[in-house]
């Protein structure tokens, strides 16, 4: 037994050696890289690009009308609700007309009281004039009499008073003619202004719109100057925002800018700045600036807009969106050294432009990446620049 067991000891020692060169050391074996076909690699670029400051606004109608009652009277009918469509000129409210159409009927009788005074008084000058004309006549006949001496001086002197009595009566006549024209003037006008406060009873649309607001039902009591509907015009939007002091001389009349009403989904608007409030808010120190809209259906008063402001130009490392990879809390690209590997590089992202983002750290100019990651690519893998 015991040479056995030297035997094989032996033989152990003997193998030992060779097993010894069999073995790999640390970092010495060979790595099999995978290929990938027809990748897309750029190059990052540093570009010159506008600084944008976004001013948050709300989209406002080009038109808000609140349309009120200028009489004192019970609602009678409302012919339409929120959401209608409307023309210029519709009606929309009806009050009650009672005691509009008991002043028109006072006026109306008034008219007619007026135009009777005026035939009296018409046809009482005429007998005047009739009676000065005979008057006249007499005077002159007892004129011619007294100088021939046939008639006394008081009967002359009678037909003389007689005379100018006529005279007077008939300026008397004729000054009640003027009153009453003036009476009939002034009843045409009281019933011309009774005749507005009618049409006033009927509330009417002054423009095309949209009704965005009913304020009263039938039955309330509608008093001068308070709101019973709100109307919009449905073209014509503008965007109502502040915009802080800082930024005030980086816009001016007519100045052409995007805005962004992110409900749209249909990308910036192209807008011009169509008027700035010179006053501004002595709390937030912010001026009113109003931006025209294209013509644009889907728009409607009260959406959430954003508008960019151009204050200057700086420099960024910009790159495609599509390069960009998430995962998880991660975000990276790859990156592709003068070997063409590829390797995942972990990346800080800024500002999104479009189709394009901003990468504030892990990326620096010249370096090259994948533009369009392919399912197939990995951290290691050879690429084979398309």
């Amino acid at each position: 037994m015991t040479q056995r067991f030297l035997y094989l000891l032996i033989v152990f020692i003997m193998l030992l050696p060779t097993a010894c060169e069999d073995k790999i050391e640390p970092g010495t074996a060979k790595k099999s890289h995978p290929v990938v076909k027809g990748v897309n690699v750029k190059t990052a670029r540093m570009t010159d690009q506008p600084v944008i400051y976004e001013a948050v606004g709300t989209v406002l109608a080009g038109i808000s009308s609140k349309l009120s009652s200028k009489l004192l009277g019970t609602v009678e009918s409302i012919r339409v609700r929120e959401g209608d469509r409307v023309k210029k000129g519709e009606a929309l409210i009806t009050l009650d007309q009672r005691q509009v159409k008991a002043q028109v009927r006072k006026a109306e009788a008034g008219l007619a009281e007026a135009g009777k005074a005026l035939t009296a008084a018409i046809s009482a000058r005429e007998a005047a004039a009739a009676q000065k004309k005979l008057s006249f006549a007499t005077y002159e006949r007892y004129r011619d009499l007294k100088k021939q001496a046939m008639v006394s001086a008081q009967v002359f002197e009678e037909k003389e008073a007689g005379y100018q009595q006529a005279e007077a009566a008939l300026e008397r006549t004729g000054a009640m003619v003027a009153a009453a024209r003036a009476r009939i003037k002034q009843a045409e006008a009281n019933l011309a202004d009774v005749s507005v406060t009618k049409k006033d009873a009927v509330i009417v649309a002054p423009h095309d719109g949209i009704i965005t607001a009913k304020l009263v039902d039938k039955g309330d009591l509608a008093s001068p100057g308070t709101p019973l509907l709100t109307i919009e015009t449905t073209r014509g939007f503008c965007v109502d925002m502040l915009l802080p002091e800082t930024y005030i001389g980086y816009v001016e009349p007519r100045q052409k800018v995007l805005v962004e009403v992110p409900a749209l989904k249909t990308g910036p608007l192209e807008g011009n700045v169509c008027t700035i409030v010179p006053s501004a808010d002595r709390k937030s120190r912010s001026f009113i600036v109003k931006i025209n809209l294209p013509i644009e259906r889907s728009v409607t008063s009260g959406m959430f807009a954003r508008v960019q402001i151009p204050t200057g130009h700086s420099r960024r490392l910009l790159i495609n969106r599509g390069a960009v990879i998430i995962r998880g809390q991660l975000t990276g690209l790859y990156l592709v050294n003068s070997e063409n590997i590829a390797h995942f590089r972990l990346i800080r992202l800024g500002k999104t432009s479009g189709d394009s983002v901003e990468v504030l750290s892990g990326l620096k100019e010249g370096d090259r990446y994948v533009a369009k990651p392919l399912p197939a690519l990995v951290d290691g893998a050879r690429v084979i620049v398309q």
